[in-house]
């Protein structure tokens, strides 16, 4: 779960975070895309908590996602990651790095949208490099082409990424470069949201 310290901001995250006014920063992006590494160094920068929300949602259901999946299926297993995402979407100040499939669902849209949602883009050689890379079960991909079926996926998912309030394309640098990259176009995105009213 969030863990209850904060980090003290940097002063670029310290000016971005009085304007964010406590919204959850929301990454999405394809498994691969660096979204739990990104993460972390940007909540940091904030001064903002970093939850890893597949983390989150193995805790709620006792076990491994690959498990979840050969238990429950795709189905089960999207309904409780919108039943985690809705619990998240009720705290606030975190980053919070998403599952690759979350946007799949309208309704996690909804609760995407009360944050400032972030696209970490990657193309698929790098996604497929760093996929190689990690142990980590990945269900989707477990069948017999998993370079192809990542690319379906890709494209399948690619307009809905797209509703992103922001779309950061990545080139294989490190973590901490991106999430610099992401401090920087921020603002920009924050000047076009609707202030919220003054309780």
């Amino acid at each position: 779960m969030a863990k209850s310290s904060r980090p003290d901001p940097t002063p670029m995250g310290q000016s971005l975070r009085q304007r964010l006014q406590g919204l959850n920063v929301y990454l999405v992006g394809m498994m691969g895309a660096g979204k739990s590494a990104v993460g972390a160094p940007l909540a940091e920068a904030l001064g903002y908590r970093f939850l890893d929300a597949d983390t989150t949602l193995e805790q709620v259901a006792g076990c491994p996602i690959p498990e979840l999946f050969e238990r429950e299926g795709e189905t089960g297993f999207r309904e409780l990651e919108s039943a985690v995402l809705n619990r998240i979407a009720g705290w606030h100040s975190l980053v919070v790095a998403t599952g690759g499939g979350v946007v799949t669902r309208p309704s996690n849209w909804g609760e995407l949208q009360q944050g400032v949602v972030i696209w970490l883009d990657a193309p698929a050689e790098l996604l497929l490099g760093r996929l190689r890379a990690d142990p980590t079960p990945r269900p989707l991909l477990a069948g017999p082409e998993p370079e192809r079926r990542l690319i379906e996926l890709l494209q399948a998912r690619r307009p809905l990424y797209a509703q992103a309030d922001l779309h950061i394309v990545q080139a294989g640098g490190p973590p901490e470069a991106v999430a610099q990259q992401v401090l920087e176009a921020l603002p920009a995105v924050l000047k076009e949201r609707p202030v919220a009213p003054a309780p």
